[in-house]
């Protein structure tokens, strides 16, 4: 049986990395596919500065980074919420927008302080995330999708993170917060582009599992072997 090949997530945010992992789980169960978290290795480097000019591009950046880290094929995302009454803010910035350790509590109060004059219809929004897919080589595969909503009038729900409790889905008549995991899984925007991106995933390490020796030419891109985190179980 031919040894697991790895998939990195390559993130520091737990949580964020909770919902990759579960849509990468789903995705990829019947494959031999170990899936880790950059943030349980040893001596992980922190996370590169994000100074590109597109979420592909900041996404790539991550990937990159975590691919030559680990050696492994690597997946990082970048998404930010865009309010269209405030021209597009918080947008690339929405984790730095206020100062990048204020609570999200205050940055969903001062963007609905900034808001207190829009009307409902007025309040439109959207999540978008793109999402790259590194090799060892460097290579990349970038995909990018979006959640259109509304800003909500006040935060409702005590699920998901981020923006969730503000964003407001007129169609489900709740915000993100207010869904179950499992549920949010299925149409969230990193739901949507993790769909695009699953198929070229399962390509590559169908590719990585068919592979031998001699086509790989030599031993320098096996996987290390010093025991890595997994997101919940080990990694061997």
């Amino acid at each position: 049986m031919p040894e697991p090949s790895r998939v990195v997530i390559a993130s520091h945010n737990r949580s964020k990395s909770r919902e990759i992992e579960q849509l990468l789980r789903a995705g990829l169960c019947d494959l031999p596919v170990e899936i880790c978290l950059l943030a349980d290795y040893p001596d992980a480097p922190p996370p590169p500065e994000e100074n590109a000019d597109s979420y592909r591009g900041n996404a790539t950046i991550k990937a990159r980074a975590c691919a030559a880290f680990t050696g492994a094929i690597s997946l990082a995302d970048d998404a930010g919420l865009e309010i269209d009454a405030l021209n597009g803010q918080p947008g690339m910035y929405s984790r730095r927008f206020a100062g990048e350790l204020t609570p999200f509590s205050v940055k969903m109060g001062i963007l609905l302080e900034m808001l207190k004059d829009i009307p409902a219809e007025r309040r439109t929004a959207r999540f978008r995330c793109a999402v790259a897919i590194a090799l060892p080589s460097g290579e990349v595969f970038t995909f990018e999708d979006t959640l259109e909503g509304r800003i909500a009038d006040a935060p409702r729900g005590q699920a998901g993170f981020g923006y969730d409790p503000i964003f407001f889905l007129p169609p489900l008549g709740c915000t993100l917060a207010e869904l179950p995991s499992e549920f949010k899984n299925r149409i969230s925007h990193r739901a949507k582009v993790m769909r695009q991106a699953i198929p070229k995933l399962r390509e590559l390490l169908t590719e990585s599992v068919l592979a031998t020796p001699a086509e790989t030419g030599s031993d320098s891109q096996r996987l290390p072997t010093a025991p890595r985190a997994s997101v919940g179980s080990q990694c061997p």
